[in-house]
């Protein structure tokens, strides 16, 4: 059995879950899913995979392979790529990293008219509340929300204004003291959101300062989601802090209540990264251009809507 043929199966059940899914993406009998795995654990000479009746698990071999995997099938399409030419059509899966909630609520409809426009494209997309490593995940394409660190990946700017702001539900302001400076937090019950600071929040530095100012707390819930925080900040169980299009809507509906909007550090921008080695790979190129135009429209839309939340 061809080696290739034999990692992209393996590649495949990682990403989809199961021997029986990756059949039906692959197009291929469950046996024959079988064999490829057991052909590629006998050339390695080690399990891959702990698999049951009911589950499959990467061992610890299985997980150090797998990452070398994906960046030698990167690799091999950016070579037939560079071999095709301009000319080459995209084709192959696209594996996409976002933000849960930006990732579905404004890429996740951009990459199904892609998919539309280039039908030789598949897509695997991971809605992830923690940041990547895109060459060693094997990721194309991620959206990323933050200021950037140098680095060697090609960034694409998609917004500029996404601030992040402090809420709470009016019912839970009015019960608790007034906010006027960031200080004041110290008499509040705080929901901390992981990616946010889970024992301290930074804020711009004061008048005629350049030293931002630290607020250190101890939470009364610590989450791991915007949707967990988000939602027991509208049950009035604290101040939480997101960034401004996770609050929007609520905002609006009266739900919650933005504080502490003039202590805001400037808005961060939103951008796509892709290793630089992936950039001329044709399905790449073309999720770019296609998605980036219209990610702007969403963020601009976003930024207006952002600065009536005050």
């Amino acid at each position: 059995m061809d080696r290739i043929e034999a990692i992209t199966v393996f590649l495949t059940a990682l990403d989809e879950g199961s021997l029986a899914a990756a059949a039906r993406r692959l197009k291929r009998s469950p046996a024959s899913i079988s064999r490829a795995l057991a052909f590629l654990e006998a050339h390695v000479g080690a399990e891959l995979l702990h698999r049951t009746t009911r589950s499959m698990v990467l061992s610890e071999a299985g997980e150090r392979y797998a990452t070398v995997c994906r960046r030698i099938l990167a690799e091999l399409e950016k070579a037939e790529a560079l071999a095709g030419g301009e000319q080459a059509a995209p084709r192959g899966i696209l594996s996409i990293s976002a933000p849960p909630i930006s990732g579905e609520d404004a890429l996740r409809p951009i990459l199904d008219d892609f998919l539309d426009a280039y039908p030789m494209v598949s897509a695997r997309l991971l809605l992830l509340d923690r940041p990547v490593n895109l060459i060693e995940e094997g990721i194309d394409v991620a959206m990323r929300i933050a200021e950037l660190p140098d680095s060697s990946l090609i960034a694409t700017r998609i917004g500029t204004e996404v601030r992040r702001v402090v809420v709470g539900s009016p019912g839970y302001l009015s019960r608790h003291p007034r906010i006027t400076e960031p200080a004041d937090l110290a008499q509040h019950e705080i929901i901390a959101f992981t990616n946010f600071g889970i024992d301290s929040w930074s804020f711009a530095p004061a008048a005629g300062s350049r030293v931002p100012r630290i607020v250190h707390f101890s939470p009364r819930i610590t989450v791991n989601t915007v949707r967990a925080a988000r939602a027991s900040a509208i049950r009035g169980r604290g101040l939480t802090r997101l960034y401004s299009y996770h609050i929007a809507e609520a905002v609006r509906g009266g739900e919650l209540q933005v504080v502490l909007a003039n202590a805001e550090h400037p808005p961060v921008p939103a951008h796509l990264l892709t290793p630089n080695g992936r950039i001329s790979v044709p399905k790449v190129r073309a999720f770019i251009d296609f998605a980036a135009p219209r990610l702007r429209s969403v963020f601009s839309h976003l930024a207006m809507e952002a600065r009536t939340l005050r």
